[in-house]
This record gives structure tokens, C-alpha cells and sequence, in this order.
């Protein structure tokens, strides 16, 4: 700028390319932060389905007449939880998660939902109940 109050084209250029890199951290930063939360939830998520098929594995793998309890945590959202013969399937967030367990004498296909608290069994006849 001189004295007489007029803007240099150089300074106008300078100010437009800081401008330019600084919107281009911002949206960096954003889609940086994004992704960190995304990839922190679905964490959170595999972490409450590879606990269900443990405590299920562990459940199964002791004798008869053995029970466990389970919490499924509401704190990390909604989610639903299908039990099957061999693998357990989540949904959440529009997302499918699934895992294997060993092949199991499931006495029927069993919809687990978030917030609540499950009784995991294993009767006489060698079946897993999920009441």
C-alpha cells in the first residue's frame, strides 16, 4: 500500500492465495476430525459385538446349566444385534457389522436390541438360549 491510500495488485494477490490455503486447512481439518469420529464409533460398535460372541463362545464352551449375563450398551447409539448358527450381524447407522462365533445348537434366531440386558444359556440338551 502507498501513501496515497491504493492497494498493490501483489498484495492483493497475497491476501487471495493465503485465503485460498487457509480454506483448504479448514476443510482438511474438518474431513480429518470426520473421519476420527466415524472410525472411533464403528470401533465402539465391533467392540460390543466381539464381547457378545466371546461371552457366547464362553457360554458354549461350559458344561451344562451355564448362564451368563450381557448389557448391551444404549451409549454409543441404537443398534440391533441378529444371533444365528454361526455369525452375529449388527446394525447401525445405516451400517452392517458381522462376526463369526463357532457353529453353535442356537434353539432359534435371536434379535438383540441396545439398552437392554440378556441372559445367555446353555441348557440340558446342549442348546444356547438367549433370554
Amino acid at each position: 500500500m502507498d501513501d496515497k491510500g491504493f492497494i498493490s495488485i501483489e498484495y492483493l494477490f497475497s491476501i487471495f492465495i493465503l485465503l485460498i490455503i487457509a480454506s483448504g486447512l479448514l476443510f482438511f481439518t474438518q474431513a480429518t476430525i470426520e473421519s476420527n469420529n466415524n472410525i472411533e464409533n464403528n470401533v465402539e460398535h465391533r467392540l460390543v459385538l466381539d464381547n457378545l460372541a466371546s461371552l457366547i463362545n464362553q457360554v458354549n464352551s461350559h458344561g451344562e446349566g451355564y448362564s451368563a449375563y450381557i448389557h448391551l450398551d444404549s451409549g454409543i447409539g441404537y443398534y440391533e444385534i441378529t444371533v444365528e448358527w454361526d455369525k452375529l450381524t449388527m446394525r447401525h447407522s445405516n451400517k452392517i457389522s458381522e462376526t463369526k462365533i463357532l457353529p453353535l445348537k442356537i434353539s432359534s434366531k435371536y434379535e438383540l436390541y441396545s439398552g437392554r440386558t440378556y441372559l445367555i444359556s446353555k441348557t440340558e440338551d446342549g442348546k444356547i438360549v438367549i433370554t
